[in-house]
């Protein structure tokens, strides 16, 4: 009888121990839970109808309520359908809205060290920007310049683009005496650049450019990538466009949470946000990168567009000009010189391994008509 009673109290035990183990490992697989439900209302600065400066951020949509189960959701709004572009920062900040996609270029009126994390003139190329942003100590002092200033936001990374076109001019640019008095639409630190040197800067989203060179209150401008600035149209009004884009090599694009929503989620919806925004890096990079030829091809075949290179004398222009700004600005801001600092040691070391193994690059693609300036 006592190994019969010992055996019932064996298998009972079994039974509670299986019972245990099953009710773990499903908690351990289920996603969050009902009451975990987060619903991320996104406004963006750009629209979603530019290639890989707008177009990322649906995808990471999608992704994100895929990777959840549904758990997580995010409404993507058209630029000025909930706020306006420029207010994107403080509304998330206050709580107004819970994220918000945009560039952190759109704020160095309110933080000088912004425009470091969006685009640097002469400075990092796609590839060298993430491997400071996630192995260096970029990602660090890019929260670390959101808190100081004030800001209640945590910041990811979330899209990525190569250079930029230097801009469209609607005469030739034979020396630097051809760019006093021009009105233009510029951004970040390199619209800094372009004050030094006589012209009259404004920054202006991306949906007000073409109106202005209409009317004539700018009479040039820059904004993004070929494949972008044809959606824009400014090939129709100005037929110079000029390369290469010293002043943004690579411009990096940011999701803004605000940081009550974010502690408040769980390790699993920051995971997939922090995860889709990695994945989206590279997916806007490969497609910024897979269309430009195209659009270059069909400026110059069929819109009547001359392609010009600056000429080594004039991007030295720039890059002194450019040298005289970062000092500058180092010299009003002590987290800018920080943030500086820290990139440009991280740029020192990167350019030992860039130097020894890439290819030199080869001039322009004279087959399309590029023109040496």
């Amino acid at each position: 009888m006592a190994d019969a009673g010992l055996n019932v109290l064996e298998e009972t035990l079994m039974k509670k121990l299986l019972t245990s183990a099953a009710i773990a490992a499903s908690l351990l697989a289920a996603p969050a839970t009902a009451g975990d439900k987060l619903l991320l209302k996104t406004p963006i600065a750009f629209s979603t109808a530019l290639p890989g400066l707008g177009s990322p951020i649906p995808r990471v949509a999608e992704q994100v309520a895929l990777m959840s189960g549904g758990t997580m959701k995010m409404k993507v709004y058209e630029p000025g359908k909930l706020v306006p572009p420029f207010e994107i920062l403080d509304a998330v900040s206050s709580g107004k809205i819970n994220s918000g996609y945009t560039t952190a270029g759109y704020w160095a009126g309110k933080i000088p060290a912004a425009p470091l994390f969006s685009a640097v003139p002469f400075g990092p190329e796609a590839g060298e920007y993430m491997a400071w942003l996630y192995y260096g100590n970029g990602l660090t002092l890019y929260q670390e310049m959101y808190d100081q200033a004030g800001y209640n936001v945590k910041v990811l990374p979330c899209a990525v683009i190569a250079p930029e076109t230097s801009g469209w001019f609607a005469k030739e640019i034979a020396g630097v005496e051809d760019l006093e008095g021009l009105k233009m639409r510029f951004f970040g630190l390199g619209g800094k650049v372009m004050q030094k040197l006589g012209v009259a800067t404004s920054l202006l989203p991306g949906g007000e450019i073409f109106p202005a060179l209409e009317k004539g209150a700018i009479d040039a401008t820059e904004f993004s990538m070929p494949a972008i600035d044809a959606r824009l149209g400014f090939h129709k009004l100005v037929k110079y466009n000029y390369f290469p884009g010293w002043h943004q090599q690579a411009t990096v694009f940011e999701l803004l949470i605000n940081k009550d929503v974010w502690n408040e989620a769980s390790e699993q919806h920051q995971a997939i946000l922090e995860n889709a925004c990695k994945a989206s890096m590279t997916d806007s990079f490969a497609e910024g990168e897979a269309i430009q030829a195209a659009a270059l091809i069909d400026n110059v075949e069929n819109n009547g567009v001359t392609m010009v290179q600056w000429s080594p004398e004039m991007l030295e222009v720039f890059r002194a000009t450019w040298s005289e700004v970062a000092a500058e600005e180092a010299a009003k801001d002590e987290f800018f010189a920080k943030a500086l600092a820290d990139l440009n040691a991280f740029r020192t070391d990167y350019d030992v391994w860039k130097s020894n193994a890439f290819l030199p690059r080869t001039g322009g693609y004279t087959a399309v008509g590029v023109k040496k300036n």
